[in-house]
């Protein structure tokens, strides 16, 4: 132990904060932890490349523009998923991001000649913002080059903090090229979003927080992963200090750059990459970003959209803040390896790297959320076109809350309902289908079907031939259990459904839309099963828009 002591005293020698170097050397030397494992802290503190890490991680210089994020435990997350969950709040940052401390540390270490010339990167948005701000700080002009496809809120904020903004491509990849012109043209200095030292060193000071904000045992570390600067600098600080835990980087299925670099042992460029986590919609990593990934990254999970959505909405429960989609990456990566690998009982702790989401994105994050954490599923329901055939489904249903209902008469045998059902988990489906099986209803699963949940869901309906007699109501249903039965058993049996919409939006009162098939003479006594029914109706009947598309 006394030549491990030394060891890293050597090579920390040039350690300016007393306090992190008394604090590394105790946690080296001392713990128990470590104790149990001196060969394989010292083999790793031998690695020239993670010495040379450790000491710019703790001589990076974040805190005079970055805030050391907490690290917040996630109760109602962590009684869900049977383990204690803990996130690290980078979403708290200053401009609500990680991004801050890679790029500050990039150019404190700029000599003044080289800050006078001013400043040039390529970013999606937090980056950018990060840069922005160093660069008002430290005095020096900033250009960003920002994709055409960068949130509105971001590329706002960077404007706010006084950088000059460039928008031009699709993706980073266009930016990242189109930045290296304007440094060429220019001689600005280029700061990286990712692969460079210094803000490799800079993300990873937010390792060294997770250590000293949580000195128990730690099972593994979550990381979203775009261009590898974030998950380079975690894993090279917790892998010298604590190697027994796990570093699992997560991306998504559509922009997974770094996965396939490292499976084939080289960059493997992208051709096209999601945008839905801008955040993270990298072509291709960095060179030193891919050799620190693979060496010191034990695992990756490939999350898609709509588990993100769902870790967005895990997010808001415990902490009433609302991730973007990339901030909330390593919370659905931490979700599928527990439920992959039976985890209990463990310390699980995700970065929450990002909150600069746009507003009018929340809709798609709300509508998707559900499916996501498996709690909706969406079924398309075939059952015989008669009368009482609608509300026999209904009663099949029974007390399950009904998400969504979408009907169009178009055939005069077989109606088809597109219908949403909150569920407990995916094992409730084989439960539903059979009671739905018993009743000759054939229904099928549309969980997987993008296009079901993308554009069909919003489409069921138009012209029908089958359509005589119909009028349109809009009505206003109270939000709880039982009000479309009380809708469906006060009806005469001799009016018929033609159309139905419903979809749950979270408000008190649910609007539906009903084609109802009524004959004349029986309009007075439909108007009094409306009267009587005591639920808000509008007559639509003669809207010039249902005579455009449904009438």
């Amino acid at each position: 132990m006394r030549a491990l002591r030394l060891c890293v005293r050597y090579a920390f020698q040039r350690i300016d904060d007393k306090r992190e170097f008394d604090w590394l050397v105790n946690k080296v030397a001392f713990s128990e932890r470590c104790q149990k494992t001196d060969e394989r802290l010292l083999t790793k503190l031998m690695d020239k490349h993670l010495f040379e890490y450790l000491q710019r991680i703790l001589n990076a210089r974040v805190y005079d523009v970055a805030i050391e994020s907490p690290l917040d435990f996630a109760k109602k997350l962590s009684v869900r998923l049977g383990n204690q969950v803990w996130l690290k709040r980078e979403d708290t940052q200053p401009v609500h991001s990680f991004k801050l401390r890679g790029a500050y540390n990039k150019m404190i270490n700029l000599s003044p000649a080289e800050l006078s010339r001013g400043v040039v990167c390529a970013s999606a948005g937090n980056h950018a913002q990060g840069v922005a701000l160093s660069a008002r700080h430290l005095g020096c002009e900033a250009f960003i080059v920002m994709p055409v496809t960068t949130p509105e809120l971001k590329s706002d904020a960077v404007q706010a903090l006084g950088a000059h903004v460039i928008h031009y491509g699709d993706s980073y990849s266009d930016a990242y090229a189109h930045a290296r012109e304007l440094q060429s043209k220019h001689d600005y200095v280029f700061v990286h979003p990712f692969d460079d030292p210094d803000v490799i060193a800079g993300q990873g000071t937010i390792g060294m927080e997770i250590l000293r904000q949580h000195q128990h045992p730690i099972h593994a570390v979550f990381v979203a992963i775009g261009g590898g600067g974030l998950i380079s600098g975690v894993a090279a600080y917790i892998k010298a200090v604590r190697p027994e835990i796990k570093i699992i980087g997560v991306q998504m299925t559509d922009s997974d750059a770094m996965f396939q670099s490292v499976r084939a042992g080289r960059i493997v460029p992208l051709s096209e990459v999601g945008l839905f986590c801008d955040g993270t919609a990298v072509k291709a990593v960095g060179e030193e970003t891919l050799r620190l990934t693979q060496e010191y990254v034990d695992d990756f999970v490939i999350v898609d959209t709509d588990a993100v959505c769902a870790a967005i909405k895990d997010a808001f429960e415990d902490t009433r803040s609302i991730l973007e989609p990339a901030g909330a990456m390593s919370i659905a990566g931490m979700k599928h390896y527990v439920a992959q690998h039976h985890l209990t009982g463990e310390d699980l702790v995700a970065i929450t790297c990002g909150a600069n989401m746009n507003f009018d994105r929340l809709r798609f994050v709300a509508e998707r959320a559900d499916v996501g954490e498996e709690r909706e599923v969406l079924l398309a329901v075939t059952i015989p076109e008669t009368r009482g055939s609608f509300k026999r489904l209904c009663q099949t249903i029974g007390q399950r809350n009904v998400t969504e209902f979408s009907y169009r008469i178009s055939d005069e045998r077989s109606a088809h309902v597109l219908v949403g059902l909150e569920i407990r988990s995916r094992r409730d489906v084989p439960e539903i289908s059979q009671s739905l099986a018993a009743q000759n209803f054939v229904a099928f699963d549309l969980v997987d079907d993008e296009l079901s949940k993308e554009h069909l869901r919003y489409m069921v309906g138009g012209r029908s031939r089958l359509g005589g007699n119909e009028r349109l109501y809009r009505f206003e249903f109270p939000e709880r259990p039982g009000a479309l039965m009380r809708f469906l058993s006060h009806m005469h049996p001799s009016w018929n459904i033609s159309l139905f919409h419903y979809r749950k939006q979270g408000a008190d009162y649910g609007r539906i839309l009903v084609g109802m098939q009524v004959p004349n003479e029986e309009l007075p006594a439909f108007q009094e099963f409306i009267d009587r029914l005591g639920y808000r109706c509008v007559d639509e009947t003669d809207n010039p828009v249902y005579h455009l598309f449904l009438r």
